[in-house]
């Protein structure tokens, strides 16, 4: 007896062919063909008990064929394949009810494992019916399998309210991550609510994520509301939750298990309807043997792991990245850019310390810096080898470091009419000159926070502030 019926259909010959000997060693009975029209007469005759099909056929597209599929055999699983890998086409295979999503080229083994969970188990996808108006707005691009992996644990997330932890180094995309979960959720209508740990002062911690009232500590005038109550109904996203102060992490743990807070200073209780989705750039395993972490805290919070990779474990998408870094910096009013193959080979070969992040302040920096519309290999050959001359073994001092600036700068505006940017976008160049600026200081004063505040012209609490919101690394070294 055959395992059960499947139906295939893709118009490649060859990938039909290798699904059809596939499954048939795996006792299933295989009925393959290569455009939508059979599959749906197959459909509305009542046969197959499973679909495997590819989103893109000759005479219909498989997103527009799996709603009337739905509709008429809701019970009836449905795979999906496709070489158009990127994250929109795992939420469309997601909101219209598909049972998995398969990116191109796929593993035979696995496409088995979940074609026999998929009958064994057979279910129904829970839609909304609506979704998010700016579909191709969402950051997540890449087209890696690791990537792929990502997308396909995003699109199962989204219509639950499962306790998300996001690991990942910094600069990995842990709040798009995070954003997404929530802009294509169930959740959508509610209010995404960010506050990250390591930015707020520890006695504040309690007061920004619970409210306080009038009078319940020195300064608080009047009642204010916390994260909790500005995120209700929506998402609270907790970032670098490993420097959350063990007092509030035991004030969280007891909103997890109860679903219910206090306000600081208040007395009656308030009931909270927020998802918690949470992340960090550190062990916390090691955190909790440290006695800085509250281990039941971390079982709550770590319902459903979501590891980022790195980008030197995608090196595949940095192509697709920083065509996308292009557009956007375009959008902005800057020149429009390119990059030919010897320069992506050299990208490919950077270890991104920065990850994501740092390759788009790159791409930024190369729309704004570089007239010519091609970047080359020796463009980046530059651009890579500056951050070198920065450093605890050869740092800049403090009389070069002011013509540093000023030399940064005037190749920051090269390339412009009368050598001044487009209106509005002082803000980007700010922040795009910031980093390395306070990089160059720190390094100058070989990581003396109040020298390097001095000469910069800043508070030192500013300057603490900065090194903290860009991940600055400060190396102390001896004079």
């Amino acid at each position: 007896m055959p395992a059960g019926s499947i139906l295939v259909a893709d118009d490649d010959a060859a990938i039909r062919t290798v699904l059809n000997q596939a499954l048939s060693r795996a006792g299933y009975e295989v009925r393959s063909t290569g455009n939508a029209a059979t599959l749906w007469r197959w459909v509305s005759q009542g046969e197959g008990d499973l679909v495997i099909t590819d989103v893109v056929m000759p005479d219909e597209n498989a997103f527009d064929l799996l709603p009337r599929i739905k509709k008429l055999r809701p019970n009836l699983p449905v795979l999906i394949m496709s070489a158009q890998n990127t994250f929109m086409t795992a939420i469309r295979a997601s909101e219209r009810g598909a049972y998995e999503y398969l990116p191109k080229p796929f593993d035979l083994k696995e496409l088995i494992s979940i074609v026999g969970r998929a009958l064994s188990e057979p279910k129904e996808r829970p839609s909304d019916g609506g979704r998010p108006e700016d579909l191709e707005s969402i950051p997540l691009v890449g087209r890696s399998p690791a990537m792929q992996e990502i997308y396909r644990l995003v699109a199962r997330l989204m219509q639950t309210d499962l306790t998300v932890m996001i690991s990942g180094e910094s600069g990995t995309g842990k709040e798009l991550v995070a954003r997404a979960l929530h802009d294509y959720g169930k959740r959508r209508n509610g209010q995404f609510v960010a506050i990250n740990m390591a930015a707020i002062p520890r006695d504040l911690i309690e007061s920004e994520l619970f409210g306080h009232e009038k009078g319940a500590f020195t300064g608080a005038n009047t009642r204010s509301s916390g994260r909790f109550e500005q995120a209700e109904g929506g998402t609270l996203f907790l970032d670098e939750i490993g420097d959350m102060p063990m007092e509030a992490q035991t004030r969280l743990l007891r909103v997890l298990q109860q679903g219910e807070y206090t306000t600081v200073g208040g007395r009656t209780p308030i009931k909270s309807d927020v998802r918690i989705i949470a992340a960090t750039n550190k062990d916390l395993r090691l955190l909790i043997q440290q006695g800085l972490f509250r281990e039941d805290l971390f079982f709550r919070l770590n319902v459903v792991p979501l590891r980022l990779p790195p980008l030197r474990e995608r090196v595949e998408d940095i192509a697709d990245l920083i065509r996308h870094f292009f557009t956007l910096a375009e959008r902005e009013g800057l020149p429009q850019k390119q990059i030919d193959q010897a320069a992506l080979d050299r990208l490919k070969r950077y270890r991104w310390p920065g990850n994501v992040r740092e390759l788009e302040n790159l791409a930024r920096r190369l729309a704004a810096l570089y007239p010519q519309e091609t970047i080359t290999a020796a463009v980046i050959d530059a651009e890579l080898a500056q951050p070198a001359a920065v450093g605890p073994d050869k740092p800049p001092t403090e009389d070069t470091l002011s013509a540093a600036v000023e030399r940064n700068l005037t190749r920051y505006f090269a390339g412009f009419d009368n050598g001044l940017p487009p209106p509005g976008l002082y803000h980007r160049i700010l922040r795009e000159v910031e980093y390395p600026l306070l990089s160059a200081a720190l390094a100058a004063t070989r990581g003396n926070q109040i020298r390097a505040a001095d000469l910069l012209g800043l508070n030192r609490n500013t300057l603490r502030k900065k090194i903290r919101d860009l991940d600055l690394q400060v190396i102390r070294t001896s004079s």
